[in-house]
């Protein structure tokens, strides 16, 4: 069965656990209810599963002549890069 209303219970908190909690509501714009209810609802959802650590393999390529081109000059560099189109 789901329950659609809301139902009034009695929390016996912490003061300064309170005080911190109307702070923050008043201070995002919300009130304590909302507050507290967002805050039971992001501690009660299923956290997402960690995924494995993204490893980027590049492969290395040593070649075997000098470079067609010299990187350390732009001008080159685009000229080269022009020709290649």
């Amino acid at each position: 069965m789901v329950w659609l209303g809301h139902m009034k219970t009695t929390l016996d908190l912490d003061g300064a656990l309170l005080r911190e909690a109307k702070r923050r509501a008043a201070a995002s714009g919300t009130t304590l209810r909302a507050f507290v209810e967002d805050a039971l609802r992001s501690r009660m959802l299923p956290r997402p599963t960690r995924r494995a650590r993204f490893r980027l393999d590049l492969p290395v390529v040593t070649g075997t002549g000098p470079p067609a081109v010299d990187i350390s000059d732009r001008r080159a560099l685009y000229d080269f890069m022009e020709r290649r189109r």
